[in-house]
């Protein structure tokens, strides 16, 4: 398991460190063999200690927030938060597996009149890239040297955000909020 540690007005110390990884260690057996980091944020408000994890483990993302005097005893606290989620998402996973019934079970048998109804469109998370300030003249510079069909772009003249498009008749559209 990957660690981050952020810390807000408090330096965040190798005891600490050691604090959370051990914990963790005890939960091994719950992220057996799955690749998952954790974004440990500690921050310090007059005399509140307060303890966030942000863990990333098969596609989801568990979250738990303490608050306490002690700042040991809030991390402590918010593993045992992330430990209850990460139970209960792999008890989740497991019934979901277990539970599966065959489709030949379920499925009535064909007598030639069932019909497949079309599935419908699915939206497919393509990519993340940042949005750079440019102008639109910029924007179309650089989408006519890319095979993408629109650019995403942050107007530097008014900060805001526009879409640039290729028509159909080889020219560029620009949508504007």
């Amino acid at each position: 398991m990957k660690f981050e540690y952020t810390g807000r007005h408090v330096e965040v110390t190798a005891a600490i460190r050691r604090h959370v990884e051990d914990h963790f260690k005890k939960l091994a057996h719950i992220f057996d063999g799955t690749t998952a980091w954790a974004h440990v944020v500690i921050d310090v408000e007059k005399n509140r200690q307060i303890a966030e994890l942000i863990v990333h483990w098969r596609d989801h993302t568990l979250t738990a927030k303490d608050i306490n005097a002690d700042m040991y005893l809030a991390l402590t606290r918010a593993i045992a938060k992330i430990e209850k989620q990460a139970l209960k998402l792999k008890q989740k996973i497991v019934d979901r597996r277990q539970g599966a019934r065959r489709t030949a079970a379920v499925a009535p048998t064909p007598d030639g009149q069932i019909k497949a109804t079309p599935r419908p469109p699915r939206i497919i998370a393509a990519r993340r890239y940042a949005i750079k300030p440019m102008t639109a003249e910029e924007a179309a510079l650089r989408l006519s040297a890319d095979p993408d069909q629109f650019l995403v772009f942050r107007d530097a003249d008014t900060d805001r955000i526009g879409v640039l498009y290729k028509r159909s008749d080889g020219n560029y559209g620009l949508i504007e909020p």
